[in-house]
């Protein structure tokens, strides 16, 4: 009945991912993952020769219910930071499971004595690693650190703790100070693999850490012979991988560039920058612009979800719908700070699923748009990507919006975006400046085109 039970889990946890894939499925999805997590937790405690009856439900206890509060309570912008968190505290728990293991000691096999150790590096570094995500999404990590001979101290540290674990693997007695060194060394990697990288590569990270979880609790399923841990971390492990290499591919940038290069933290002060001066609009004359428009194009970006203004901009699109403009949403793979950031939080304000168009299907349409409105969007519309072969975003797939016949960007100052890269789109003849708050600009011009 165990078995079976864990086989049922594996099945609503596969069916779960699957109706995960569209967004009119995806809360039933959660819904079905989050049955089978019941049953496999619920099958567990008729596990043979399992005793802790009460340590388990306690732990139930204070980790449901600290997850269902986090879960009501936290605001739709801090979900990035939530979401790094819970993957770290996955990757956390494979490691605390390796780690009982190997002071036990008592292994059936030595393959199962490399799978402990491999979960246990893996575990650790994505703990640490989305420890410090987390930090930085929730502003308590202002910056990105670098300093010298960033990447050669963090091949040492790695390379110990492989040796650390390679001696655990194979010593008859390790004994707790090589167990410490070794689970030092790995956290401490994780730590020191995060710090570098900047705000415009956390969906990429997240997406990176979810995939190691998931392959971290694969392995010590293995390790305790438990089939559902085993079918969910795989499950976990190569949704995570394949979704990390499609944001990879949408920068157009390999994933060592991602890890090692630094590219969302450095400000590129060698750049000149686009020429010319930005444009200022009012917010009068931008609602006169889209009212009277065919087609408008609304590219959302992280700022959207700092001003948190998803709400009024869907108030503004059906107000534009009545008087029979078409509004379309544009949403590039890496916008926010989380995969399916944009998404989420178009969702929560209402926007139809059949509005929202990713970067393949959108762009074409661009040139027949009378106006993009690009707000809270910076590095995912910049034409340097396009043009210019020195700029590090250069090759990375952009939405197209500075190819609309005209262009409001609607920015809170004149500050660069996450890359540090200047934004050529700004100074174009046909892109106009719209600046304030997302939110408050969303109800000037809300207030202007119902006077129209």
């Amino acid at each position: 009945m165990i078995e079976l039970s864990y086989f049922a889990a594996a099945v609503l946890f596969i069916l779960g991912l699957k109706r995960m894939s569209s967004p009119k499925t995806a809360r039933g999805g959660i819904v079905w993952a989050g049955a089978g997590m019941v049953v496999a937790t619920f099958a567990t405690f008729f596990m043979p020769d399992m005793g802790n009856y009460g340590l388990m439900i306690l732990a139930i206890l204070i980790g449901g219910g600290a997850a269902w509060y986090t879960g009501k309570k936290v605001a739709m912008t801090d979900m990035p930071q939530m979401i790094a968190i819970y993957n770290g505290m996955g990757g956390g728990a494979a490691a605390a499971i390796a780690a009982v293991e190997l002071l036990k000691g008592h292994f059936d096999n030595s393959t199962f004595q490399v799978l402990a150790v491999a979960g246990a590096l893996i575990g650790s570094v994505a703990f640490s690693g989305s420890m410090i995500a987390f930090a930085k999404l929730q502003g308590l990590m202002k910056k990105s650190f670098h300093f010298p001979s960033q990447q050669a101290i963090n091949l040492v540290v790695f390379g110990l703790a492989i040796a650390f674990g390679l001696y655990v693997m194979f010593a008859e007695a390790p004994g707790g100070f090589a167990l410490f060194m070794f689970f030092a060394l790995a956290l401490a990697f994780g730590v020191l693999m995060t710090l570098p990288i900047g705000g415009a590569d956390m969906p990429v990270v997240i997406s990176l850490y979810n995939a190691l979880t998931g392959l971290a609790v694969a392995f010590e399923g293995f390790v305790l012979g438990n089939a559902a841990m085993i079918i969910a971390g795989t499950v976990v492990g190569s949704a995570g991988t394949l979704l990390t290499q499609l944001m990879a591919k949408a920068m157009n940038r390999p994933l060592t560039n991602v890890l090692f290069s630094g590219f969302g933290a450095v400000e590129a002060e060698s750049s000149a920058g686009p020429e010319g001066e930005m444009k200022e609009i009012g917010a009068a004359d931008a609602a006169v612009m889209m009212a009277f428009a065919n087609k408008v194009i609304i590219v959302p970006g992280y700022g959207l979800a700092v001003a948190q203004a998803q709400h009024k901009i869907w108030e503004l699109s059906e107000m534009l719908e009545e008087q029979g403009v078409d509004v379309k949403f544009a949403i590039h793979p890496v916008a926010g700070r989380m995969p399916g950031h944009m998404n989420v939080l178009l969702a929560e304000a209402g926007v139809p699923y059949d509005k929202i168009y990713d970067l393949e299907e959108i762009n074409a349409e661009f040139p027949q748009a009378d106006v993009a409105l690009v707000i809270g969007a910076n590095d995912v519309v910049n034409p340097v990507a396009r043009n210019d072969k020195s700029s590090p975003i250069y090759g990375m797939p952009i939405l197209n919006a500075d190819q609309a016949q005209n262009v409001i960007v609607v920015k809170r100052g004149r500050g660069r975006g996450f890359s540090g890269i200047e934004n050529g789109l700004f100074f174009l003849d046909n892109t106009r400046m719209l600046y304030g708050d997302g939110q408050e600009v969303a109800a000037k011009l809300i207030a202007e085109v119902k006077q129209l």
